[in-house]
């Protein structure tokens, strides 16, 4: 079978308003045990590999199976870091092992009267079998934001 070769572009913004100060929503990316309490897809998936390593040009690896579902890889490069203001990233998703886009995610953190202001903006390229996953992927971190203000919470 051959796969049919596309490309797809799909753009998001989530503003999300935490009732909790800037440098508590900061530290649920910042330090290695409060993202693994939070990130990710929880009990729907078994852990396989996880790296972190928050500092510019560092990288994380988030690997697990999905129970009676696919594997799902994600691999992201830090490539701007200002300390409780943003975070800029690229990232790269496989399904199977098949690389299925890349994304620049800008994620910035606003003092408000109520907490922070949270700002989650997105820019993803999706390859072939995937051009349609765009959608789904704003979902996903629609998902990880309400996961992430649970633990806040």
């Amino acid at each position: 079978m051959t796969i049919q070769r596309r490309l797809a572009r799909a753009e998001f913004v989530l503003t999300r308003d935490y009732p909790v100060p800037v440098e508590r929503v900061w530290d649920a990316f910042a330090e290695e045990d409060q993202k693994l309490s939070w990130w990710g897809a929880g009990d729907a998936i078994e852990a396989r590999e996880w790296a972190f390593d928050f500092l510019v040009g560092g990288r994380d690896v988030a690997e697990g199976k999905f129970h009676n579902g696919p594997v799902s890889r994600y691999e992201a490069t830090y490539t701007d870091i200002v300390e409780h203001a943003r975070i800029v990233t690229t990232y790269d998703m496989w399904l199977d092992g098949v690389h299925m886009s890349t994304s620049v995610a800008s994620l910035e953190f606003e003092p408000i009267d109520a907490g922070t202001r949270f700002t989650h903006a997105e820019f993803g390229l999706f390859f072939d079998q995937f051009w349609a996953d765009g959608t789904g992927r704003e979902a996903g971190t629609r998902g990880l934001l309400k996961a992430l203000g649970n633990y806040l919470a």
